[in-house]
């Protein structure tokens, strides 16, 4: 217990990863029922910020997963927690700043991963856990969310082709109604999954600290701490990535919104029971292609998903290569090296923010890519 202030730093910097980790994932709950009209932008962003709360109070498997699961804790030090949390932050903040949706969550596991090779070497890093938890779901995941969203899609539209033309925008009514339901539903899973990471990085914390057990599970005071934050990020919104997924991969209409939501919360919450710190980026997205596929698949933007598919290939291996080579500098706690960094990285972030303020997209013009004739009285349809 010699180096509180390092604590407090590691513990300040772990919230800064779940605000941004909220505001880069709103787009995952909220950006197929902004894009159909099923909610008013704002009025999503507090809906989802209000349910990720919620979520973080319901289970505490992922958090298990993250604070011994993925790296032998007994090596794990302080200054290994600090490098993986700022290349974390500097990936989700570089790709929001891009609009690509990538993993928050890999971002963590990759920095946690790269800053404990540096500092302890390979033998801290669990091989088999990390490919059993991380990398197999990864790949499965997002297929699973894209299979179950493209059939549901597919039985949507046959459904509604027996309908009357008359009864048409009744159906669409009643799927963004529908909206209400599913992207709740999904924010709730949300909360379970992600806020539990950052959960399990500062028990990860404690626990090399000496402030509690080997084995511990989050206190509440940190539940509650990394559910505020998650929250307070996913209020903010994430626009550029909400535009991203809502309007660069297809125009996306009610029934694909509901079919997408419904597949990516089911996947959720199945993983989130199981302790697997699933990417819930991969699995919307993944969920928001196959909702596309199930319709049309001539209308999905496939330079745009080899985009978003590329980004989620380098997200662990870039934030792990950038903890590396932080922990190099900060190993064993080097105060004037934690100093450096984190003036470094308050500065670059701070850059690329100011640089965005350029090109600004909020709640007044996330929708300005959907399609020529939009129509705007629906939006808001549902609320």
């Amino acid at each position: 217990m010699q180096h509180t202030w390092l604590l407090v730093l590691v513990i300040v910097l772990a919230v800064s990863f779940d605000f941004t980790n909220g505001f880069h994932d709103t787009a995952n709950a909220m950006a197929t029922s902004i894009a159909t009209g099923a909610l008013k932008p704002r009025v999503a962003v507090a809906l989802s910020g209000v349910l990720n709360l919620v979520g973080a109070f319901l289970s505490v498997s992922v958090a298990a997963t993250i604070a011994s699961g993925i790296v032998d804790s007994a090596r794990v030090t302080l200054p290994i927690i600090f490098a993986g949390l700022l290349g974390a932050i500097g990936w989700n903040v570089a790709t929001w700043y891009f609009g690509l949706p990538s993993s928050s969550s890999h971002a963590l596991v990759g920095g946690v991963i790269g800053a404990t090779v540096v500092a302890a070497g390979f033998s801290a890093i669990k091989g088999s856990s990390i490919l059993s938890k991380v990398i197999v779901p990864a790949l499965l995941s997002p297929f699973i969310a894209a299979l179950v969203a493209g059939l549901a899609t597919f039985l949507a539209y046959r459904i509604s082709q027996l309908n009357k033309p008359a009864q048409a925008e009744r159906t669409k009514s009643t799927f963004r109604y529908g909206q209400l339901a599913s992207a709740s539903l999904v924010s709730l899973a949300h909360g379970t999954n992600d806020a539990q990471k950052t959960m399990g990085i500062v028990t990860l914390a404690l626990i090399a600290d000496h402030r509690l057990g080997k084995h511990a599970g989050p206190p509440f005071w940190v539940i509650l701490m990394c559910g505020l934050a998650i929250s307070a990020g996913t209020y903010l919104g994430g626009w550029r990535v909400i535009r991203t997924v809502g309007h660069r991969l297809f125009h996306i209409e009610a029934p694909q919104g509901f079919a997408a939501e419904t597949a990516s919360a089911a996947v959720l919450l199945i993983s989130t029971h199981a302790g697997a710190p699933l990417s819930t980026t991969q699995v919307t997205t993944g969920g928001v292609i196959g909702a596309g596929l199930g319709k049309n698949a001539s209308e999905v933007k496939w330079g745009t998903a080899g985009r978003m598919v590329t980004a989620w290939i380098l997200t662990i291996p870039a934030a792990a290569v950038v903890a590396a080579a932080i922990g190099l500098v900060t190993k064993n706690g080097n105060v004037v090296g934690v100093v450096v960094m984190t003036v470094l990285a308050a500065t670059v972030l701070a850059g690329v923010w100011l640089r965005s303020r350029t090109s600004p997209v909020n709640a007044d013009n996330v929708n300005e890519d959907a399609r020529p004739n939009p129509e705007p009285a629906r939006a808001g349809a549902a609320v």
